[in-house]
């Protein structure tokens, strides 16, 4: 044998047994593999904070948009009712106005029929109640009835 060859040989002989010893070192290898592992559950546990973190963020954006559309269409219900209860209010007032001029109408055909009738001490009372039309016309045409009724009794006995 050559010094080239058992140099050679020498060479591979040591570079296999580094390759052995290499897998020999079981503890060395375990201590490179529990340190991947560490790494990769730090990892791991970076990117499922983060989820958890983003899941909690929409939840919480989700809560914020219902509260405020539910607060929305509560403003819109109430908006909507108060425009109900003007119109029937409207709508209440509009009738009771028109059916007070009926009664005042009414009430001062009554007045003046009934002032041909009554004699001149009541005529002007009456007079007076159809000139001023209004809350006293309803209580003018009941006195000069009432007035009426009480010089026709007065004139029978």
């Amino acid at each position: 044998m050559t010094k080239r060859t058992v140099r050679g040989t020498g060479a591979r002989l040591t570079d296999t047994a580094g390759a052995l010893a290499a897998r020999a070192d079981l503890k060395g290898r375990a201590q490179t593999r529990a340190a991947d592992l560490r790494d990769k559950a730090g990892a791991l546990t970076v990117h499922l904070r983060a989820g958890v973190a983003r899941a909690g963020h929409q939840a919480q954006g989700r809560a914020v948009r219902g509260g405020h559309t539910a607060q929305e269409q509560l403003a819109r219900a109430r908006h909507t009712f108060q425009e109900r209860a003007l119109r029937t209010g409207h709508a209440v007032q509009d009738r009771a106005a028109r059916t007070g001029q009926l009664a005042s109408g009414k009430a001062a055909v009554a007045g003046t029929a009934v002032e041909g009738r009554v004699p001149q001490p009541a005529r002007m009372v009456v007079r007076a109640v159809v000139r001023h039309r209004g809350p006293v016309l309803v209580a003018g045409a009941i006195a000069a009835a009432v007035a009426v009724g009480v010089l026709r009794r007065g004139r029978r006995g």
